[in-house]
């Protein structure tokens, strides 16, 4: 049977870039490897089909050869004879395809970074509108003294990993390919400690409490998070992670807040609301006197600009929304009864109650119907 066009098996065109190969290859090798394809002896054909094409393309001397002279000028060469194939280094060749496709770490050499933590912090709306500064106390991991993050016992350092000579991966053969994994001894680390630090257990870390002081900018919201770089949990060995302030506003019993706006109920008097008049309403700074005007209605909302709340991305601040709510009067005597008893009788006529006459007309269609 004879052999696919190499460029045909990866897809690409003659003329196509080393990262056009990788990118092709890489796709092609994550459908069909034989871990994620166990029961398909298809897959595993074509898995293999496409690494002798990478292996031959993605080198420019076999590229060259097999160019002029297709699969008989590399013949010999690793990708048509057969035998050249079974040495083929999947690890060596494939670089960070290899750590792509099969989740192998490229290096032990990297820094651990700690786990980033998160504090759940509850503030009023007030707090969380305006902004301040808040103190706070986390349960953190902090770098051991005695060992300097080491975890060996001072005086001692962790020594090389004779299994894994250091790299913290070996390399194990199935098949026709090498895979790397995490070494077995030191855990992925390329050190073994022999004298464990006895201050913090070999960890390299001891857990105290920290106090920190944290900046809220004003006009933060429910879920919105300040990031505290280094602020997190140490690693051995090391970075710090991250803390992350998550926010919560506490209900406020006043207002409600819709985006950049507060809104909030006043109640007025009848009488306010008939001949009009100023009454004082809320802040979140302080009182501010509302002017009612003559004839207000339940429900009319007046609007205070520039006293609600701010957001993180923008200083400004939205509006404050007063709905007034016209309140009945209660416990009256008899004379102020007997007062309002005439001061309705004189209003009766539908042109002192538009609303009223408004609804009346609406109810009479509707039984009409």
């Amino acid at each position: 049977m004879s052999k696919r066009d190499y460029y045909e098996v990866l897809g690409v065109s003659r003329n196509a870039s080393e990262a056009e190969l990788k990118k092709a290859f890489k796709k092609l090798a994550m459908k069909y490897h034989p871990d994620r394809n166990p029961d398909d002896p298809q897959a595993n054909e074509k898995f293999k089909e496409a690494a002798e094409a990478y292996e031959i393309l993605s080198d420019s001397q076999k590229k060259s050869a097999y160019d002029q002279f297709g699969h008989a000028g590399v013949q010999g060469m690793g990708g048509g004879a057969g035998q050249g194939f079974q040495d083929f280094n999947f690890g060596d060749i494939f670089g960070d395809i290899f750590g792509d496709v099969f989740g192998g770490r490229r290096s032990s050499s990297r820094s651990a970074r700690g786990q980033d933590l998160q504090y759940n912090l509850e503030l009023s709306l007030k707090e969380a509108v305006l902004g301040l500064k808040k103190t706070i106390r986390i349960p953190v991991n902090k770098l051991c003294a005695d060992c300097s993050g080491s975890g060996a016992q001072p005086g001692t350092s962790p020594v090389t990993c004779s299994q894994c000579n250091g790299l913290g991966q070996v390399r194990m053969q199935q098949g026709f390919f090498s895979i790397q994994q995490p070494c077995n001894v030191c855990r992925g680390e390329g050190k073994i400690i022999k004298d464990h630090c006895s201050a913090c257990r070999g960890t390299g870390v001891n857990e105290e409490t920290k106090s920190l002081s944290v900046n809220i900018p004003a006009g933060v919201d429910n879920g919105d998070k300040v990031r505290l770089t280094g602020e997190g949990s140490a690693a051995k060995g090391g970075h710090r992670g991250d803390l992350y302030v998550a926010i919560k506003v506490i209900p406020n019993n006043l207002f409600e807040r819709d985006g950049r706006d507060l809104y909030f109920e006043a109640p007025i008097p009848f009488e306010t609301a008939v001949l009009g008049g100023t009454i004082n309403v809320p802040s979140l700074e302080s009182k501010i006197s509302l002017k009612i005007p003559p004839y207000t209605q339940t429900g009319k909302i007046f609007r205070i600009k520039g006293k609600g709340a701010s957001s993180v991305r923008s200083s400004r601040r939205g509006d404050l929304m007063c709905r007034v709510v016209v309140e009945t009067p209660v416990n009256l005597s008899k004379v102020q009864l007997k007062i309002l008893k005439d001061f309705a009788e004189s209003t009766e006529s539908d042109k002192h109650h538009p609303i009223k006459k408004s609804f009346n007309q609406a109810t009479d269609l509707f039984t009409k119907e």
